[in-house]
């Protein structure tokens, strides 16, 4: 199912044995678009620390309780607090992504042709031993490169150009909670026409400027006026995202992944 993870923020963290916090923000890599951790503040619990944040892969996602606002994680509270840490407010390092791999036993999604390496979903840790294999390859090990991490809070607020012009700023993203994809970059278009939002998927992204803080899209500024409205407070409906590509003439996203799975079965 598709949600905007502004309605993610703010969820309560709940471990096998209690809570553990809340969702501060996610760290997507501008690679793929997926979203590899969620940003938890332990509020305080975790060493006696306030505001102490540590992270969590979408491997350890439960279930989703919306109607109580909590998030459940298949670990339990030792496990999160003798995790390794990890500076938030620092590039992440790979080499740092290989020890917390190691730590819980996770696969590295970064070895393999799909959004998680092997597979598309984050499928539940492969067994240590096999972890283990994992983290003696020097090819895994060789250097300490960035891991292309980037927050979704920091990128919130970024301009984003068509062609021809600017068109507004990045206001949210959408993703989809199976996967952990970035579905859509939410576009707030309120500086040219006043309340309108609109889906961009990352796809259709021609370049984003990191230290200018921008993004780049090959259409133009009339395409993207004239697609569907996108109204946050209802759901994402296949129906909506059948009219949202046959106006832009693109082909939808779950058509590729459907062909991809067809042909290694």
């Amino acid at each position: 199912m598709l949600r905007n993870v502004a309605d993610m923020k703010g969820l309560t963290i709940r471990a096998t044995d209690g809570e553990i916090g809340m969702v501060d923000q996610f760290f997507f890599d501008d690679e793929t678009w997926t979203i590899r951790y969620v940003v938890v503040d332990s509020g305080g619990w975790l060493s006696g620390l306030s505001g102490r944040l540590v992270l969590i892969s979408p491997y350890s996602l439960g279930s989703t309780d919306w109607h109580a606002r909590c998030l459940n994680v298949k670990l339990t509270k030792k496990q999160v607090a003798n995790s390794p840490e990890i500076d938030t407010h620092k590039p992440v390092c790979r080499q740092h992504e290989a020890i917390f791999s190691d730590y819980y036993g996770y696969p590295f999604y970064w070895n393999g042709p799909h959004l998680w390496g092997a597979e598309y979903l984050p499928l539940p840790p492969v067994p240590i031993e096999i972890a283990a294999v994992e983290e003696t390859s020097p090819q895994n090990r060789k250097d300490c490169q960035d891991s292309h991490l980037r927050s979704t809070s920091d990128v919130k607020g970024y301009s984003i150009h068509a062609r021809d012009g600017e068109i507004g700023h990045v206001d949210g993203f959408v993703v989809d909670d199976q996967t952990w994809a970035i579905r859509y970059i939410e576009v707030a278009t309120k500086n040219w026409w006043p309340g309108k939002k609109v889906l961009v998927p990352p796809a259709w992204i021609k370049n984003v400027n990191w230290p200018e803080s921008t993004v780049s899209t090959d259409l133009d500024r009339e395409t993207i006026q004239n697609g569907p409205e996108y109204d946050e407070k209802a759901p994402i409906t296949r129906e909506y995202e059948n009219r949202l590509y046959l106006h832009y003439g693109q082909p939808p996203y779950w058509q590729h992944e459907t062909e991809t799975l067809t042909a290694r079965s």
